[in-house]
């Protein structure tokens, strides 16, 4: 069905021992756009877009060209969600690609021609509603097939219905802390998902009714990498279903990195 592949990166930060360990990871056939050209600048973008009111663009489908220096290459995407904390930013799910990227798709400049499609993303309906709100905030095993054939078991937890494509769910993994989507419950019919019992430790870790967890939402992140550098990001989202986990954007990439910001050793 899928398989996973690991991509070297910066180490991530040491503050997930919940299981959410660094590495990268996709979907057969995916792709995962360059890594080098960092850094905001301006855009060019087409008329359409500029007069589409940026509030507008999420449920958009929006085409780019994506250049990184001499090369380039022209995405198609699904604008799934604005961040309250840095409206620049957008969450989007572009086609054949599984992770979610953050971008800032006015002031970006390896964005360029951006363009508003006039087609909106098909209503997809959720045929077990009931399974789908209980896969919410549970750990899973999720089959991948790799290249050689068999398959790999792959463990992560279903973090959140996806906004706008409310068939796909947000996921991650505890080889790969970075935000994917994919369609669970056709993985689920087909065996390749299994929703994993919940340990008594995993209950003990959760709020008590009434207590009150503060957001760290909004706030800035720093780590030092391995190479002796500084990594440092937002703090994004916190995911409901389990509040002391939370999305991050560094500002060196264009992933979405998921941690546990609480259950710190």
């Amino acid at each position: 069905m899928k398989t996973p592949f690991k991509n070297a990166m910066a180490a991530a930060p040491r503050a997930h021992p919940g299981g959410i360990a660094p590495n990268v990871m996709k979907k057969k056939n995916s792709q995962k756009k360059p890594r080098s050209g960092v850094g905001p600048s301006k855009v060019q973008v087409q008329t359409q877009a500029q007069t589409q009111s940026k509030k507008n663009l999420v449920g958009c489908r929006i085409q780019h060209i994506w250049r990184d220096g001499s090369k380039s290459s022209q995405w198609t995407g699904t604008v799934l969600d604005q961040v309250p904390v840095n409206p620049s930013l957008y969450l989007i799910k572009y086609d054949g690609f599984d992770c979610i990227y953050g971008l800032e798709l006015f002031s970006d400049q390896r964005v360029v021609g951006l363009d508003v499609l006039p087609t909106r993303p098909a209503a997809a309906r959720v045929t077990d509603a009931p399974l789908a709100d209980s896969m919410i905030g549970k750990a899973v095993e999720h089959m991948f097939e790799t290249e050689e054939g068999p398959k790999e078991e792959w463990r992560g937890m279903v973090l959140a219905r996806a906004p706008i494509m409310t068939s796909w769910f947000y996921i991650t993994y505890e080889k790969d802390p970075v935000l994917y989507m994919y369609q669970l419950l056709d993985d689920y019919k087909e065996g390749d998902l299994r929703i994993m019992p919940e340990s008594n430790e995993g209950a003990a870790a959760e709020r008590e009714p009434g207590e009150v967890v503060d957001s760290l939402v909004g706030k800035q992140v720093e780590y030092a990498k391995e190479d002796g550098g500084k990594r440092s990001g937002m703090v994004i989202h916190q995911v409901e279903a389990k509040p002391s986990v939370y999305f991050i954007k560094f500002d060196d990439d264009f992933h979405i990195y998921v941690y546990d910001l609480v259950k710190t050793s």
